[in-house]
């Protein structure tokens, strides 16, 4: 038995679904990711501790086009279900568009984004749908519609469906959904479901059925898997998956907040944590609670390469890309993002759209210049060099925590009209929304040293707690004078409109819905540094974030 900390993905990784490959030796597993792009991450682990991202699965907008014209911060990528047969992997997920329509991506090569196919686009009935096959090869899906689990076949080839069975609408608990369908050696079908909602009250139950359509016998010790109705920092346990390694150990996966029962503070939002059981044949799966320090038969401890929990600093050499993990919401405006442009090496340049992170009241969808990685940490500190001097009051450039276009706090470099001739410089705080926070919200305009203007500013940010944000600014080439700009609380990024998201943290440029700014402006972003600083594991407990 070896000790591990939850979150295994931390930040937002919500609806995990994993499988083992056992001639690769290797777990995968995938999560959603809404309306933000690349989408539906998969990632890679020997040892179920070190993850490393193999591969965005929805990685070119031919893939989804209408993400393009999503307007809810909510809608998108639902619920994926992640499989593997006969060398293929299979990713079937519900999108939540114009229209609600079910996608099974496939691909024979985790690690390389190309090789995920356009989606077979099928008529889901509703969401959270679930791949299974029959032992005569025969494809199922089971999904969530209309408060029941659902189940009908799919042709892989054509997307056509056949007749809808009802198969079971839970024990009782509001929303039954996350179906996912087992067939085990002892001749039981095991049908796996999530019900009480995604919040406090969220839980994975189960039923099983000599026959694959029912009638179906619930588990007497249902719930399997949840955390309510309990004092634990790790709540909102749910929407689980179930997977066995290469030793017969058994393995469940979920997401998770680090909220408490209060489920008020958690600006990294629906995370995925890991649990242990055992689940023999004839019998129940027994699953271990979920706690933040936990101890398992883990395999060998065995680190691909590029794990995700690592110091990050980003150069933009020239000749390279943008790095596979930093995330767009909807589609960028690709020429917006320009690595190493002429005469400035080494920087990511951004053109100012006409909003920033914000949408335009106008025009929901149009495309915003943000580009972000998650916060993957309770504490963690984050900096970024700004060169960047508008020609036009009112265009910005600068750093965001960002939950979703109506809930962020911005800093930025901007100028300001004022009563004599020449706009003032400064570096601006704004908050937008509130999420959980019903404090008074600290905006603040703090002008800038009159030696810094027209050179590089390095733009700071540090979770200096669970629920505190600092924001300053120095010379990049004399960082040890900072000036302090304000701080916000973790709060304002919790629930309201991104309570199915977490937080991200990036850099972005706007003329901030000011019609005569200049699209020329542009702001070149260098050194991108983030480091995490400690994970909160528990009310009172801090561990180390590497």
């Amino acid at each position: 038995m070896r000790a591990y900390t939850n979150p295994i993905l931390p930040g937002w990784h919500s609806d995990p679904s994993c499988v083992y490959v056992a001639e690769q030796e290797t777990f995968f597993c995938a999560t959603s990711t809404f309306i933000a792009f690349p989408g539906l991450p998969l990632y890679a682990s020997k040892d179920l501790v070190h993850w490393t991202l193999a591969s965005n699965i929805f990685n070119r907008p031919s893939q989804i086009p209408s993400l393009a014209v999503t307007e809810d911060q909510q809608g998108g990528i639902y619920a994926p279900t992640l499989r593997y047969r006969d060398g293929k992997f299979y990713l079937i997920v519900s999108f939540l568009g114009p229209n609600v329509e079910g996608l099974v991506f496939t691909s024979d090569n985790p690690y390389d984004d190309d090789s995920w196919s356009k989606p077979v686009v099928f008529p889901v009935h509703g969401i959270d749908p679930d791949i299974f096959w029959e032992e005569d090869g025969q494809v199922y899906v089971t999904s969530a519609d209309n408060n029941q689990i659902q189940h009908y076949t799919l042709d892989l080839a054509t997307g056509e469906i056949g007749p809808v069975t009802y198969l079971w609408n839970g024990t009782g608990g509001a929303y039954p959904e996350g179906p996912h369908l087992f067939k085990k050696a002892d001749g039981y079908y095991y049908l796996l479901i999530a019900e009480g909602g995604t919040e406090t009250n969220h839980s994975a139950t189960m039923a099983r059925s000599r026959n694959r359509t029912g009638p179906w016998e619930p588990c007497p010790a249902n719930p399997i898997l949840s955390n309510r109705n309990t004092t634990r920092y790790f709540q909102t346990v749910g929407h689980a998956d179930l997977f066995q390694d290469g030793q017969g150990h058994w393995w469940g996966v979920a997401l998770s907040t680090r909220s408490g029962p209060e489920w008020v503070n958690y600006p990294m939002g629906r995370e995925t944590v890991l649990t242990s059981g055992t689940w023999e044949d004839g019998e129940w799966p027994v699953l271990e609670p979920v706690n933040g320090i936990m101890k398992a038969p883990l395999p060998a401890k065995q680190e691909l390469k590029n794990p995700i929990n690592r110091p990050e600093h980003l150069t933009f050499a020239p000749g390279t890309e943008i790095p596979k993990h930093l995330m767009y919401w909807r589609f960028p405006e690709e020429s917006s993002y320009v690595v190493s442009p002429a005469g400035h090496p080494h920087t990511l340049r951004l053109t100012p759209s006409a909003y920033g992170p914000s949408y335009n009241p106008a025009s929901v969808t149009d495309p915003i210049t943000f580009i972000a990685r998650r916060q993957t940490d309770t504490l963690f500190s984050f900096s970024v060099d700004l060169t960047f001097s508008p020609s036009s009051p009112g265009v910005e450039a600068g750093i965001s925590l960002f939950l979703t276009q109506e809930q962020h706090v911005d800093v930025s470099i901007v100028d300001i009209a004022r009563s004599s001739s020449s706009p003032a410089r400064v570096l601006q705080l704004k908050t937008y929304g509130r999420g959980n926070y019903n404090g008074s919200l600290s905006n603040a305009t703090v002008e800038i040293p009159k030696q810094w203007v027209d050179r590089t500013v390095t733009l700071s940010l540090e979770a200096v707690d669970d629920t505190t944000y600092e924001f300053s600014a120095s010379l990049a080439s004399g960082p040890k004078e900072r000036v302090y700009v304000g701080s916000a609380d973790a709060r304002i990024l919790s629930g309201d409109t991104g309570r199915f998201t977490g937080t991200l943290v990036g850099v972005y440029a706007s003329r901030a819905g000011h019609p005569g700014g200049n699209r020329t402006d542009f702001a070149y972003f260098s050194n991108w540094k983030y480091e995490g600083l400690g994970q909160k594991v528990d009310y009172d407990v801090v561990v180390p974030s590497y």
